[in-house]
């Protein structure tokens, strides 16, 4: 079979020759629809392409959460609420961290669709080079502020002590995770989603098994469950260090130390670091808010907001195939192109997220047994299982227009209209706190005024979309 670029296919004979058999007309306005059918076609398989493989790497992480969290939820109530404390302090970090990815994603794509391939890897590698050296400053200053930080969400001591050992432990894992995330960035920007997938369900499938053999076998308790984790991330750190080598090698492209021109590298990154840091303001702002509710309230917070998180990673899929698309098809100079594929990206996401919050809806009774046995926990959760999941099509829309934008080079936008949602997200969160709500009605009020959250967004992404500002062409913005 003969393989056509990115891109290419549509344009190809071999495309118009499929359009006419299909319709089996040539006449001129027929031939259009062809033209346009045959576009829809090319645009349909490369979202496909690209973001049925990103999924599974994208849900990776989150799986290794949920792993922790089915297995700990079974030690007891303050364990699990410890991990929702620590896990949250930890996912924060790497969540901050994510411009390694969503900053090499959109630059290495626009050289590659610039027909810079070289270019497009070192790009990447300098990426890898600035996730390896924050993962060693962030472990250090980790180790320091550790106790404050877990004692600013909890003053329960034992809760207080599960969460200490979870989080000791997974720091040393950073350097790995955040060598992942930069290295996850350079193989989406040259459209590459398939080996990211591999590695991460190789981590994945190894985290169960580590996980089981440390929490229960070596009796490590919620310790095993950090260990396992970081033991997991380093291995799929190494094989990525071994596939940029590689690629490197055979492009003759240089593996020394360097971030590229450290100017842009440092304003991009800022950008991104202040567009991220209203996003996990927010998620610290929800667990907070559930810890003030009570432990089982936590508890129960936590069980439905892993399950967001795979959730909205399964959403997040079509924003990693924006990112490297839109990122590629800027480069290449596609203006129409991209026009079309960012309208086809947004239906998608609303059509994936209803039919998610439907699957969410049926499974609500059933859910809560996969984590957790205390009866006050179980009994709160079906709702708010309801509740979160009433906001998952908003959330595909948000989650494609934020790749999108991120693709496009857009971060200065996406860092200071996401403090709109956030002023808004805080004024709802304190008002369900003065409604003195707890229980089943505290946790359904926490997941509404999320979902308020997710609207205001959605409002201010919708705004600069519908606008042509963002679309700047040629290989660097």
């Amino acid at each position: 079979m003969t393989r056509v670029p990115i891109g290419g296919w549509a344009n190809s004979a071999r495309a118009r020759r499929f359009a006419g058999r299909v319709v089996g007309d040539t006449n001129p306005n027929v031939s259009w629809e062809n033209d346009q059918v045959t576009a829809r076609f090319e645009t349909t398989r490369r979202i496909l392409a690209l973001a049925v493989p990103a999924l599974g790497a994208l849900v990776a992480q989150p799986l290794f959460v949920m792993t922790d969290t089915a297995m700990v939820g079974h030690l007891g109530e303050s364990v699990l609420a410890g991990l929702s404390i620590g896990a949250t302090i930890i996912t924060t970090i790497t969540g901050l961290m994510v411009f390694l990815a969503y900053t090499t994603t959109p630059t290495v794509a626009r050289r590659l669709g610039a027909g810079d391939r070289a270019g497009a890897i070192r790009a990447g590698i300098d990426g890898m080079w600035l996730g390896l050296g924050s993962g060693i400053i962030l472990l250090l200053i980790g180790l320091i502020v550790a106790g404050p930080a877990v004692s600013a969400f909890t003053d329960d001591p034992f809760v207080y002590e599960a969460a200490m050992s979870y989080l000791t432990v997974s720091l040393w894992g950073l350097p790995g995770m955040l060598l992942v995330i930069a290295g996850t960035g350079l193989l989406r920007g040259l459209q590459d989603t398939r080996t990211p997938l591999v590695v991460a369900v190789g981590g994945a499938v190894m985290n169960v098994g580590l996980n089981a053999l440390l929490i229960y076998g070596a009796q490590l308790g919620i310790a095993g469950s950090a260990l396992g984790t970081i033991i997991s991330e380093t291995l799929m750190a190494v094989v990525y260090i071994i596939v940029a080598v590689r690629a490197a090698n055979e492009h003759d492209v240089s593996l020394s130390m360097g971030i590229g021109k450290p100017r842009e590298a440092l304003r991009d990154s800022a950008l991104m670091i202040l567009r991220t840091v209203t996003l996990r303001i927010a998620l610290l702002l929800l667990v907070w808010a559930g810890a003030q509710l009570g432990v089982s309230e936590l508890a129960t917070l936590q069980v439905t907001y892993t399950v967001y998180n795979v959730l909205v990673f399964m959403l997040d899929a079509l924003a990693i195939a924006a990112q490297a698309m839109i990122g590629h098809d800027l480069g290449a100079g596609d203006r129409s192109q991209v026009k079309r594929l960012t309208w086809t990206l947004v239906w998608w996401g609303i059509g994936l997220g209803v039919i998610l919050m439907l699957i969410v809806g049926a499974l609500s009774p059933f859910l809560g047994r996969l984590f957790v046995n205390e009866f006050a926990v179980l009994d709160m959760l079906p709702s708010a299982f309801i509740t979160m999941a009433v906001f998952l099509p908003v959330g595909g829309l948000v989650f494609v227009l934020d790749g999108v934008l991120i693709g496009a080079g857009d971060v200065k936008y996406l860092a200071i209209i996401g403090i709109i949602p956030l002023i808004v997200f805080v004024g709802l969160v304190f008002l369900v706190l003065g409604t003195g709500a707890d229980g089943a009605a505290g946790v359904n009020l926490l997941w509404g005024a999320f979902g308020g959250y997710l609207i205001a967004r959605g409002v201010t992404l919708v705004a600069r979309a519908v606008t042509d500002r963002w679309i700047v062409l040629g290989a660097s913005r």
